[in-house]
């Protein structure tokens, strides 16, 4: 079996089973891949300490008794850039209108700054029923929580307000309760044992994306992309990765090997470290990088990432 794809048989669906798709959007670092994994239960979505990190649309799947709730977790909305960056504002917006519902994820500690009334004004546009969740409770006086939610809803109207902490777990029960019974009616979109529409081949290419992110500081990681060039699975059930780190300079290719190879080294033994937990097999992963001066305008290279080329830079 050398498909990046895990079979599954089907699931028997109750009646009156409920399906749908929920929007989760927001400005960068607000917590909505926090969010994610907490509703699924297990990391789906990397997360790190920078901003823009989500790059495409990454779905994680929620299945209960009677509903199943497909979250996506999209790019964090900003002012764009570069042609990556309105590649990825473009598939947040396209998550929010495809969705059945939208939920707009906010930085509590933050509050209402320019970047969140950018997005009110995109979401009024919208017509599906919207969410408010303010996330980082925790981080906040209640006052001073109660206040800003009474703000955003006077901005715009949201049919509910939910208060959580994606970190903690702390309300994430009651939002995902809503959702449920929100949904429309219909049939599950995927088996009842999928937690993400993820192929192996993207999820491992994502976790080395993330140890990136972690190891390497300033603008190196927006310049860099990771793309699974083989993904083989072995006679004895291991799994063997082989992947390309695209950047844009030979200064950032000497920055990513490090000296001796040493930072190389260390984002290939975290990553390989998180891949064979997820996967529970042995995994071999190969790291290789490569400069590529044009990669951001390489409209392949955006099709691997799971995102539409914009012509417009």
């Amino acid at each position: 079996m050398t498909d990046n794809e895990i079979s599954h048989d089907p699931t028997p669906m109750p009646e009156n089973a409920r399906c749908g798709f929920v929007a989760l959007v927001g400005a960068p670092n607000a917590g909505k891949s926090t969010l994610l994994n907490s509703l699924v239960g297990t990391k789906v979505s990397i997360v790190t300490h920078k901003a823009q990190t989500t790059r495409a649309q990454i779905r994680g799947v929620v299945t209960e008794a009677t509903g199943q709730v497909v979250f996506i977790d999209t790019p964090g909305i900003f002012a764009p850039r570069r042609r990556l960056d309105r590649a990825m504002v473009d598939a947040a917006w396209g998550g929010a209108g495809d969705a059945d519902l939208v939920a707009l994820i906010v930085d509590a500690e933050r509050g209402l700054t320019p970047e969140i009334e950018t997005l009110l004004a995109g979401l009024d546009k919208i017509p599906h029923e919207k969410l408010l969740v303010l996330n980082k409770i925790d981080l906040i006086a209640r006052e001073k929580l109660l206040a800003l939610a009474e703000r955003l809803n006077a901005a715009l109207r949201f049919e509910r307000t939910f208060m959580i902490s994606a970190l903690t777990g702390d309300g994430v029960r009651d939002f995902l309760d809503f959702c449920l019974v929100r949904i429309p009616l219909g049939p599950w979109h995927f088996p009842e044992d999928q937690l993400t529409d993820l192929t192996l081949a993207l999820t491992a290419a994502e976790v080395t994306r993330e140890k990136l992110f972690l190891r390497i500081h300033d603008e190196i990681p927006y310049n860099t992309t990771v793309e699974t060039e083989k993904f083989t699975i072995n006679k004895d059930g291991s799994y063997r990765i082989d992947q390309v780190i695209y950047v844009t300079r030979d200064t950032h290719k000497k920055i990513v090997l490090g000296a001796g190879g040493q930072t190389i080294k260390a984002i290939g033994a975290d990553a390989r470290a998180e891949l064979m937990q997820m996967y529970e097999v042995p995994v071999h992963l190969f790291l290789f990088v490569k400069v590529r001066e044009n990669w951001g305008s390489d409209p392949e290279r955006y099709r691997e990432m799971g995102l539409e080329f914009p012509h417009q830079k």
